[in-house]
């Protein structure tokens, strides 16, 4: 029997030798006992976090809290409850399993809604941030410009430094706020030798709320009489699908016979359109399995009883409202892939490895293999009839993917076929030829494996754009899944 079990006990066994005593000393009529204890919103919150992780966390056989018979009763969940400070000391610290890197929750889904629609908060410089070897000092480098954002035709370019936010040199320390300013003015500096210097000028930019539309750049090119299509595409979101078979449609009037998908800067997003992406690479697969899915155990065993094809994600001929896919049927694929690129990025090269050849080029992936789902505080965990006390959801992570021959993306990443990293001396202009990591992706084509700079050492990988958003480097589906109106977590007594 749990300690608190025994507090509860004792604490009964007192009050009812007091109230004995009474019966004894004094015919004073005594009220029946009753509860004290305020329903706050934070409380409702943290009950909320309970449940929904007891109920679909991937992790929650890991978790001792999160077992089914760990609480007999909702007033022994809220005593517990009780003992954490706030609703994310519990998430993070009293739920999550130590390798999970991607749950998370938040105070406001309005805002995470926005974000999984590619709407957010920017300036639109994309940029990398790197910490020099021995210093807190950190510098900037311009990866690209958003199209149509308050930076776009301003001065600052691709392949820019940049030192200081608003006057003040960037650090380990200060960047997070500096970075997150409504307005931000760059100061723009220059790299020779190993030494950045600043140059003087300065471009100050505000931030805007824009939706950024995935697809940066799309090319047909002529590779000695190969028609070749790049691909650069920054994040898996649903509704630019529509443009995503656009664009698929005019490579297939063009008639390419090789696709370099351009994968670098891409963190994930929408399995969905991870699934249907691959579909439009192929186009012959249709009906077979893309991806399989591992729920924990109660869900995965209603799934193998009820509906076994949940656990499933199949190639696909049609996006939403039966728009037929566009289909290049192509037996090799190119994809770029770097230390920004993850889950449903990996999931695409993954998902279609036991299918096609699939060429990796660039540098180490992160290695995500998991997807995640939005839960709202409503009776099935849905958006609909979300306690309007507050906007907290919680985004835990519910099954992990393998492709159809079970295997799974490493823990450390996708490893390159032709090892090649962007160097910050040299980044080049996107969707050129010459550009060093899509010149060695053609080289690939041609046969043409040759030697590729190594890395350079003076300074290191530290952030990137986004890299305090809820969304970053995250894969999630659309939505619950269909358990007939059931719940497959704990069913504690009322007290």
């Amino acid at each position: 029997m749990k300690i608190t079990k025994y507090l509860m006990l004792f604490v009964f066994g007192g009050l009812l030798m007091t109230s004995c005593s009474k019966e004894d000393n004094d015919d004073t009529p005594v009220d029946p006992p009753t509860s004290e204890r305020e329903i706050t919103t934070e409380l409702e919150v943290k009950d909320f976090v309970w449940k929904g992780m007891n109920e679909i966390y991937l992790y929650k056989s890991q978790i001792p809290e999160l077992a089914d018979d760990y609480f007999d009763t909702q007033d022994e969940l809220y005593d517990w409850l009780e003992t954490w400070d706030s609703p994310e000391d519990l998430f993070y610290d009293g739920l999550v399993a130590e390798q999970d890197r991607f749950s998370f929750i938040t105070d406001d889904y309005v805002e995470l809604e926005n974000m999984f629609s590619g709407i957010s908060e920017t300036t639109g410089v994309d940029y990398r941030l790197y910490r020099f070897s021995g210093s807190n000092d950190i510098f900037g480098v311009v990866r690209y410009i958003v199209p149509g954002s308050n930076a776009d035709g301003q001065n600052i370019e691709r392949g820019d430094l940049f030192t200081k936010i608003n006057g003040t040199t960037l650090t380990v320390d200060n960047y997070r706020e500096l970075l997150g300013s409504s307005s931000q003015t760059f100061t723009i500096a220059t790299i020779n030798d190993n030494t950045v210097s600043e140059t003087g000028e300065e471009v100050t930019i505000a931030a805007q709320t824009l939706t950024e539309n995935p697809i940066l750049v799309k090319e047909v090119l002529d590779v000695d009489g190969i028609k070749v299509g790049y691909l650069m595409y920054n994040s898996f979101v649903a509704d630019f699908d529509d443009e995503l078979n656009d664009a698929f449609a005019e490579f297939k009037a063009e008639g390419i016979q090789k696709l370099i998908l351009d994968l670098r800067y891409n963190g994930g997003g929408r399995v969905s359109s991870a699934t249907r992406l691959a579909s439009m690479i192929t186009g012959q697969f249709t009906g077979d399995v893309f991806a399989k899915q591992q729920w924990n155990d109660k869900y995965q065993a209603y799934f193998l009883d009820q509906n076994p094809d949940r656990l499933f994600n199949y190639f696909t001929d049609e996006i939403d409202n039966d728009v037929a896919i566009n289909s290049l049927n192509l037996t090799d694929l190119y994809v770029i892939g770097t230390g920004s690129t993850a889950s449903a990025s990996e999931l695409v090269m993954n998902g279609l490895s036991p299918y096609i050849d699939v060429v990796k080029v660039g540098d180490t992936t992160v290695g995500k293999s998991q997807a995640s789902v939005t839960l709202y505080d409503s009776p099935n965990f849905g958006r609909d009839n979300a306690n309007p006390d507050h906007l907290y959801a919680i985004q835990p992570l519910v099954y992990e993917s393998v492709n159809a021959e079970d295997n799974v993306v490493p823990y450390n990443g996708l490893i390159p076929d032709v090892a090649i990293e962007e160097r910050i001396s040299n980044l080049g202009k996107l969707g050129d030829p010459s550009e060093p990591l899509l010149a060695a992706a053609i080289d690939a084509i041609k046969n043409n494996r040759r030697f590729y700079p190594e890395r350079e050492f003076w300074y290191s990988e530290f952030k990137e754009t986004g890299f305090n958003s809820p969304v970053y480097q995250r894969m999630y589906i659309d939505e619950l899944p269909d358990t007939g109106g059931q719940k497959l977590g704990a069913k504690l007594e009322k007290n």
